[in-house]
């Protein structure tokens, strides 16, 4: 009985949740508003090409900002920046070459760099902006 109540429960409570893409869609739209407050211009939004994709490209004072938008909901596996892994990392150099080669061709001269969003505790937390989160290599 105890554990068909828990089965039930449990049923409940994931179909309140929003599904994992509305909330990665969600934290992306927390993040372009969040970085248009401190003065970033967003550029593109969900640049995908082959084997690669990148959240937003924004105008940081100049610096093209490759973002990469985390959202964690707990810590139990090393937190949002922590789930940027080394593959991860080699997708988004990928697919900001590709935007530099194709879409922004007029921004190839400006310095670029490699940022992280990351948003804990199910976005109930502060934001994190991490400038610089890794390098191209």
């Amino acid at each position: 009985m105890l554990r068909w109540l828990g089965i039930r429960l449990r049923r409940i409570v994931d179909s309140r949740r929003p599904p994992p893409q509305a909330a990665g869609a969600a934290a992306e739209a927390r993040a372009a508003r969040l970085l248009q407050r401190y003065g970033a211009r967003v550029l593109a939004r969900n640049v995908r090409c082959r084997g690669g994709e990148i959240d937003l490209v924004v105008n940081d004072r100049g610096t093209i900002a490759f973002v990469e938008v985390r959202y964690r909901s707990g810590d139990s596996h090393g937190g949002a920046a922590a789930s940027i892994t080394p593959g991860k990392q080699a997708r988004i150099v990928r697919a900001a070459r590709y935007w530099l080669a194709t879409e922004g061709h007029d921004q190839a001269h400006r310095a670029c760099r490699f940022d992280a969003l990351v948003f804990e505790h199910g976005g109930r937390g502060p934001a994190n902006w991490l400038r610089g989160a890794f390098d191209a290599e």
